[in-house]
């Protein structure tokens, strides 16, 4: 019998989740808005300051997609996954708390960069714990729990935060000073959390000790990538999820810059999203519970069909009442994809190569996000419509869906 309450290791692990999360709803909400006011100083228009802010995001993902299935296969040797998972995640938070600093929009923009990479890699070695603190039977709900935990209690110094910058006047500080005071909050909040799972975790899955780490590990990849091709479950699963996880992160990245080019109030973009925080606490507990009466597959292809729909919703958006609506759609499935996607894939991988696969599964997941806010800067320059920019995503979300249904064909016959 499957046990329901969560061990202490399954807890801790969550947390990491809860620390982490709150610097990313920060970029998905704040930073945008507070880059925008530095990109309008310099006199930047909408248009190109959608456009820098999707290329930036590009480039910083584009980074972790070279280093991380490197990074990712170093990590399996034994006692090798909690110290390189702690660089990158104090990369991240050291980066968190530079962005405090009074800087002009370019060099902002590059401490981003830096931040964001630390960030994205740290969770490639996340993920790959998964296999270590958890039992296969347990992993849809623990991932879920994650996730659902993570948007929840990121809304703690996100709140704090959003108080501080909107109240700055009544609390005799400058906006710059209330930035940094929410940067610096947020770079402690994300440390501090982290800690239980330092202390508490170990390796229980690795690969054999390797004489020469990184020289090796380019040739345990290139020996993967010739596995995967014959593997054709885990092959068209990393497929599909290159797509349909490339536009999940693409919204999160860019909503609040979408809603800022539109126009809309930043108080009320900062509200919307705070309720897709929200929502996606409760969702994303049901998807875990529903993954233990219905197939994996069946939920995921709900998820993507969902948001295929709310990026053809945003063709005509041009209402504050419909970015709430669709702020809150985003949040209904937003935990259930991110969390059953990587529950299915940690089911399907070897165990003990968990930080090799686990990085590839990066490259298709954050790495894959280059494509798509990229061709969001790219179409909204183009078509001069950030409604029309946001909307390619709905190919995106098409074309992974077609994918994932054969990747689930697969795993079906396989098994």
């Amino acid at each position: 019998m499957t046990k329901e309450k969560l061990t202490k290791l399954e807890k801790y692990w969550i947390l990491y989740d809860v620390a982490n999360s709150a610097f990313i709803l920060l970029v998905a909400t704040i930073v945008p808005i507070y880059f925008n006011s530095l990109a309008a100083n310099a006199g930047i228009s909408e248009v190109n300051y959608l456009a820098y802010w999707g290329y930036a995001t590009s480039v910083a993902t584009l980074i972790v997609a070279l280093i991380g299935p490197v990074l990712g296969t170093m990590a399996d040797a034994k006692n090798l996954k909690k110290p390189i998972f702690t660089i990158s995640m104090m990369v991240g938070v050291l980066g968190c708390a530079a962005l405090s600093f009074p800087v002009p929009w370019i060099v902002f923009l590059s401490i981003f960069v830096i931040a964001k990479v630390g960030f994205s890699a740290s969770l490639i070695f996340y993920d790959s714990m998964l296999s270590d603190v958890t039992a296969p039977d347990r992993m849809d709900e623990v991932s879920s729990q994650g996730y659902a935990w993570g948007y929840i209690g990121s809304c703690i110094p996100f709140v704090i935060s959003l108080g501080i910058v909107l109240g700055n006047e009544a609390l005799g500080i400058s906006m710059t000073v209330a930035m940094g005071i929410s940067f610096f909050l947020n770079a402690a909040w994300w440390l501090l959390l982290t800690l239980p799972l330092l202390r508490h975790y170990k390796q229980v899955h690795y690969s054999p000790k390797r004489e020469h780490p990184v020289r090796d590990a380019f040739g345990t990849l290139y020996h993967t990538f010739r596995e995967i091709k014959t593997q054709k479950h885990i092959f068209l699963f990393l497929l599909a999820f290159f797509f349909f996880i490339d536009g999940v992160y693409t919204i999160i990245d860019m909503a609040t810059a979408f809603g800022s080019a539109l126009g809309f109030d930043s108080t009320m973009l900062l509200l919307a999203l705070l309720l897709t925080q929200v929502v996606a606490f409760p969702f994303a507990l049901i998807f875990g519970k529903a993954a233990k009466k219905y197939r994996n597959d069946t939920l995921i292809k709900i998820c993507i069909v969902a948001y295929t729909a709310i990026a053809l919703f945003a063709i005509q958006l041009d209402q504050v009442w419909e970015f709430w609506m669709l702020a809150g759609c985003v949040g209904m499935f937003q935990g259930g994809i991110q969390a059953l996607s990587r529950s299915y894939f940690a089911k399907i991988i070897p165990p003990e190569k968990a930080g090799e696969y686990f990085g590839l599964f990066d490259i298709c997941g954050k790495g894959a996000s280059f494509m798509g806010t990229a061709m969001v800067g790219l179409f909204t320059q183009l078509t001069g419509s950030t409604n029309w920019g946001i909307s390619i995503l709905a190919v995106i979300f098409i074309v992974g869906l077609v994918l994932f249904h054969y990747a689930a064909k697969q795993n079906f016959a396989k098994k």
